[in-house]
């Protein structure tokens, strides 16, 4: 296997833990995978998943159901994909792969959270306006205080009046009020980058205090992206607790909204959750 190392990067938020600081990588082969499959969301902001007459899904949602408890079925996407797919949901173009899987793992120990990505890549999208970045790989963790965090997962932050949206300003990011979203984001362009960012009443990139690294690697047509972040971070994760997060996968050199996302899920850190992680 002709195997290529992307890139190993390590956040400078690391410095300030101390040059003597040991991290341990987790053996990954001990560590369980969960499946869970990205798909395109088209042009569906927040506004439109819980707007009556809009969304079938809405009405449970004020009763606090989740959107995985509705649209994951046995580990599988239950969608219509054909509508995602159309103009309607997607004026622009879709791309010709609009769901796939992608493996995660996660370890945990006294310090840090370790989550590990396994997924291919897809051609054939729409939108290719980043040209650094072939592919960009991002998990947002929510707080307690971000309105239907727990529930919609990155929907909480997207918004239609956000940039790339149909008619929207350009220059408006990804927010999220009240409360905040921790985001990690390993790019792969330039060598590889890894992001440490936060989502507010906008997005920044840069700035985040959850430590994050991150480092990425693709084996022919498969990328394997690992991220650690502090626990007593940012968005503070706990022992004992079950943590809502969302992935989202930027492919084949995309910007924007034109991405493959996951719905809101949880990583149970000594605890159930879709994604059990394994302590070190």
């Amino acid at each position: 296997m002709n195997k290529k190392l992307t890139s190993i990067v390590v956040a400078g938020a690391f410095m300030a833990l101390g040059a003597q600081t040991a991290f341990a990588a987790p053996d990954w082969s001990k560590v369980p995978k969960s499946n869970i499959h990205v798909f395109h969301p088209g042009a569906a902001p927040i506004e439109w998943v819980t707007g009556k007459g809009d969304h079938s899904g809405a009405s449970g949602l004020k009763k606090g159901e989740t959107c995985a408890g509705c649209h994951v079925e046995d580990g599988k996407l239950s969608l219509d994909l054909k509508r995602l797919a159309s103009k309607e949901m997607e004026p622009k173009g879709a791309p010709k792969t609009m769901t796939y899987p992608v493996a995660v793992q996660a370890a945990y120990d006294a310090t840090n959270l370790y989550v590990r990505m396994t997924f291919k890549a897809p051609g054939g999208g729409f939108d290719h306006s980043d040209k650094t970045n072939e592919v960009k790989a991002s998990v947002m963790f929510p707080d307690g205080k971000v309105t239907m965090g727990d529930q919609v997962g990155c929907w909480a932050a997207c918004h239609k009046d956000a940039r790339t949206m149909p008619g929207a300003d350009d220059k408006k990011t990804k927010y999220a009020t009240p409360g905040a979203m921790d985001i990690m984001q390993w790019r792969s362009g330039d060598g590889g980058k890894a992001v440490d960012g936060i989502v507010t009443d906008k997005r920044n990139m840069e700035g985040g205090k959850a430590g994050v690294a991150a480092e990425g690697a693709k084996a022919g047509d498969t990328y394997t992206v690992t991220f650690t972040r502090k626990l007593a971070g940012g968005v503070t994760l706990a022992a004992g607790k079950a943590v809502p997060f969302g992935i989202a996968i930027h492919a084949d050199g995309a910007g924007g909204r034109f991405h493959h996302v996951s719905f809101g899920h949880t990583i149970g850190l000594g605890a159930e959750g879709d994604v059990k992680a394994t302590k070190q």
